[in-house]
């Protein structure tokens, strides 16, 4: 089942999160993150309009979905960039890319226009997925961090949505 998260689902996403730090590539990070650090970024989700939504299995957070602003500029306010972690326990069930489906329909609701994912280059499966939902490659940036004691080189893929019906300059 897919919902919106809820103050209480913050320790599973926090241990999602932490985990995606200390053992991948996914989040150019090295130390793992607070309780408090997850609070406020999820009241910021919630200030801000941003979903955050949660694939629930058996009443267990397995996995959870957002996204934010592209950059922090008025005229990228039509592009935005997401984040996708499922545990480790559910992976390769299908739970990314039905956390996707949903978070690209909102997306399409909110009327944004452009949606960017930057992926590790090594994230074979993260790629795979992206493309299989229609994103394009739309460049990368070599050497873009440097984590487990080697360089990293950061994809962009996009895919474009529906965007507004009348954009505005304001």
């Amino acid at each position: 089942m897919i919902r919106n998260a809820t103050k209480q689902d913050l320790s599973r996403i926090l241990e999602i999160y932490n985990d995606a730090i200390l053992n991948t590539t996914a989040i150019y990070s090295y130390k793992p993150h607070t309780l408090e650090d997850r609070i406020a970024w999820y009241e910021d989700k919630l200030a801000s309009g941003c979903p955050l939504i949660v694939f629930e299995d058996n009443n267990v957070v397995a996995g959870f979905a957002t996204f934010g602003s592209f950059r922090p500029w008025p005229a990228f306010k039509y592009s935005i960039e997401h984040s996708l972690y499922v545990h480790k326990d559910y992976r390769n069930k299908g739970i990314a890319t039905t956390l996707m489906k949903e978070l690209i329909a909102i997306s399409n609701k909110m009327e944004y226009a452009t949606m960017v994912a930057g992926i590790d280059s090594e994230n074979i499966t993260s790629i795979s997925l992206h493309k299989k939902l229609g994103f394009t490659y739309s460049g990368t940036i070599k050497k873009a961090g440097y984590k487990f004691g080697r360089w990293l080189d950061l994809m962009f893929y996009q895919l474009d949505l529906t965007g507004p019906k009348k954009p505005v300059e304001e």
